[in-house]
């Protein structure tokens, strides 16, 4: 399996080999001040890898971020595409290589690849207090100063705020239902018009429900149980393998990921789909991807809400420049212009009240979602995500015991 194997290697690094140790103790600290870092970061080149599967956050970076890192402060900022398991695969085969730099300097990252990456001292901190905008992000957010369940101590810097939703053609559907009871029944009666990505989407819709049927979000809480896991993903499995037979292609084939899954919606063959971002509806919709009878809603059981977050790499010999980019991202001029529906529309992760009121006002200004609801009233239904090891365990579970079963 795929995760498992990437752990097989951690450990064979971990357990054999101290290149990654003495990264972290030769690599160059950035500096504790700001201007040392500004002198030190302009006209320097930063390498970032990020995922590339959306057309308006491929966009917001190559035309807004890009030529405004290059005016501002002279950076050359280089977009490369990976994510999750490519970003450890690339970063573990450097440090087995014994590269004394590494060609990625950035990252973005979620909880499962910053557990990884944290696992083999492949990031670099911490370096969130060297940032000056780090005084705005809103801590006080839960869903904000800890990632998967841990604390981010200073790895990894967050960017945006988001939460999982469904998006459903109201052509199709009268009243999407609202719970997973409700939607077992709809999909019996509409055979073929449901399924889930089997990518970081999907998977984490699986967390969402996982939680749902336990009745009780503080179990997950915490470091993984083992003890919680056996219980509660034996009731997501059962679940699924009910649901199985209505959904598309009879559930012996899944879209690989959500692009995929959005174009099926598109082209009217489901009549559901899904995001991480409960605001993504609005830009498809904008884009002409999704028809104007899209909606987007979340289960009553509720559905993760979570941040995504930047990472510096430990290898890296651009470190200052690299954080002199991350200072920008959560800058509130560029916080502001991706939250527009019409750039990104992702959610910020400033504290209102720590801004100028001209600003606070420019946020507030923002137009209003059309089609996507209320992020103050999904809020009420939003879970925590729980430790990486539940979405790795999901990760190959849902292989094993659906896919292959």
């Amino acid at each position: 399996m795929m995760f498992r194997n990437i752990f097989f290697v951690l450990i064979i690094i971990l357990s054999g080999c101290d290149s990654e140790k003495q990264h972290s103790t030769d690599s160059k600290e950035i500096s504790d001040e700001w201007n040392e870092v500004l002198n030190e970061a302009r006209g320097k080149k930063v390498t970032w890898m990020m995922w590339q599967g959306d057309p308006y956050i491929n966009e917001y970076v190559s035309s807004y971020v890009v030529p405004n890192v290059k005016e501002k402060f002279g950076i050359d900022l280089e977009i490369v595409s990976g994510q999750g398991n490519q970003i450890v695969s690339t970063l573990i085969a450097e440090l087995e290589a014994g590269n004394s730099a590494s060609e990625l300097d950035m990252l973005w990252i979620n909880g499962e690849t910053f557990y990884q990456l944290r696992q083999i001292d492949a990031l670099h901190g911490p370096f969130l207090n060297k940032l000056p905008n780090t005084d705005l992000i809103d801590f006080s957010n839960k869903f904000i100063n800890k990632d998967f369940q841990q604390p981010i101590d200073g790895f990894e810097c967050p960017w945006g705020n988001v939460q999982l939703a469904l998006i459903y053609n109201k052509s199709k559907v009268d009243e999407p239902p609202k719970s997973l009871t409700e939607l077992k029944v709809w999909m019996k009666n509409n055979p073929g018009q449901f399924t889930l990505s089997n990518d970081f989407t999907g998977i984490t819709l699986l967390k969402s429900w996982m939680i749902g049927l336990s009745g009780n979000p503080q179990l997950f809480t915490g470091e993984f149980s083992e003890k919680v896991y056996a219980k509660y993903s034996e009731e997501l499995w059962d679940y699924i393998r009910e649901i199985k037979p209505y959904m598309w292609r009879g559930g012996n084939t899944f879209p690989a990921n959500i692009a995929q899954m959005h174009q099926l919606f598109s082209n009217g063959e489901l009549a559901f789909t899904m995001s991480n971002n409960d605001g993504e509806v609005d830009n498809k919709i904008l884009q002409g991807l999704f028809p104007e009878s899209s909606r987007s809603f979340v289960f009553n059981e509720g559905t993760i809400r979570n941040s995504h977050y930047l990472g510096i790499v430990e290898g890296s010999d651009n470190k200052e420049a690299a954080a002199l980019v991350i200072n920008f991202l959560i800058s509130p001029e560029a916080q502001l212009h991706k939250m527009k529906p019409s750039v990104w529309g992702d959610g910020t992760v400033l504290a209102m009240n720590k801004l100028p009121d001209s600003v606070r006002v420019a946020f507030n200004s923002i137009e209003e979602r059309k089609y996507a609801p209320d992020r103050e009233e999904i809020y009420q239904h939003a879970l925590e995500e729980p430790a990486p090891e539940y979405m790795i365990r999901l990760f190959e579970d849902f292989r094993e015991k659906i896919i292959e079963e």
